[in-house]
């Protein structure tokens, strides 16, 4: 067997969840983190200290790294877009952060750049690794619960004062897209599209209710589905404490219910009663957004090294990572006309 060298990765941004990246990095026999790249001077030599590896602020010098592969884009969600492109032409794979972008014209140069630079993009989407979701996907696939008639996911969750006061960019339209659902909701509103495919038009609301924020903190909506089906999305970062995600799936032969990432209800007929789930590696972020941990992070470099070594798709491509965008602004389009919006 060949024995491969390990890929080199690179990050960009060093806020919290780069973190969340270098841990996964190290935890992959297969990458090693080779450099990271901050705004400036100063923060690069905080990055240095925390990461041990050589640290830049100019993205140039960064991306001229050669043993950089592979680049982990973790600036805020509003600012993927030009370092993404810089690393596309420099010929370097990219994973990124949720969301892909704020705005569908962003995330189509995005997509675009990769496309005509012929590298891989990876979006990040952890949940969708978590082992009670994959065996709801699996259930629903092979036809066990029947036809799909609802969908509903619940973020309803929390956040303290602090952490929007603590940040430049968070709750921003032009940093986050927006807030409760742009931020914290797309992941299981990802789950959602996985599952029950895209959906063509959807009804939403969105408030500000609690938080001094431009963006909302408390969101509704009703999505038709291409299907025939329906769903419902709630989030919000102002339901204190905040509950663990859910997400609800229901069939003509029955229902599967995750919380959290963990399967709560199983009703599918001739299966009753629950399967167990063994652990619940990632966590929920209900209440705090440190509270997941990087093993399914991991997983994701891990799926990125094989798209890269295989000449294959990522896990989750641009294309993937859109959907969740456009029902997202469809929601914040849906309110501001107070009206239905097609998508």
């Amino acid at each position: 067997m060949t024995q491969h060298k390990a890929l080199g990765f690179g990050i960009i941004g060093t806020g919290a969840i780069a973190g969340m990246h270098a841990a996964a990095i190290g935890g992959c026999k297969d990458s090693e983190l080779m450099a990271v790249c901050s705004s400036s001077d100063e923060r690069a030599k905080l990055a240095a200290e925390k990461f041990k590896v050589p640290a830049y602020h100019n993205l140039d010098e960064f991306l001229a790294h050669k043993e950089i592969d592979v680049v982990c884009i973790c600036t805020h969600s509003g600012q993927h877009l030009e370092p993404a492109i810089a690393a596309a032409k420099s010929g370097k794979h990219i994973l990124l952060e949720k969301p892909i972008e704020v705005s569908l014209e962003r995330a189509d140069q995005l997509i675009r750049a990769c496309e005509e630079a012929g590298v891989k993009l990876g979006v990040i989407f952890q949940n969708r690794l978590k082992p009670g979701y994959l065996r709801m996907k699996e259930a629903v696939q092979a036809g066990k619960i029947g036809k799909l008639l609802m969908g509903t996911a619940a973020i309803n969750w929390y956040r303290e004062p602090a952490y929007y006061t603590s940040s430049s960019w968070k709750g921003t339209k032009k940093g986050d897209g927006g807030a409760a659902l742009i931020n914290q909701g797309v992941h299981t509103i990802d789950l959602l599209l996985d599952i029950m495919g895209d959906a063509s038009a959807v009804f939403g609301q969105v408030r500000t209710m609690v938080h001094q924020i431009e963006g909302e903190d408390l969101g509704a909506a009703v999505v038709n589905f291409k299907n025939g089906a329906l769903g419902t999305i709630t989030g919000g970062t102002s339901l204190y404490p905040g509950n663990p995600e859910r997400l609800e799936i229901y069939g003509e032969k029955g229902n599967i219910i995750l919380e959290a990432g963990k399967i709560v209800v199983w009703n599918v007929k001739g299966e009753e009663g629950l399967p167990q789930d063994g652990n619940n590696p990632g966590g929920s972020g209900a209440s705090d957004p440190m509270a997941i941990d990087f093993k399914l992070h991991q997983g994701q470099v891990e799926d990125m090294v094989r798209a890269v070594r295989n000449n294959q798709n990522p896990m989750v491509t641009g294309s993937d990572a859109r959907r969740s965008l456009a029902l997202i602004l469809g929601i914040y389009q849906s309110s501001s006309l107070n009206r239905i919006v097609q998508l």
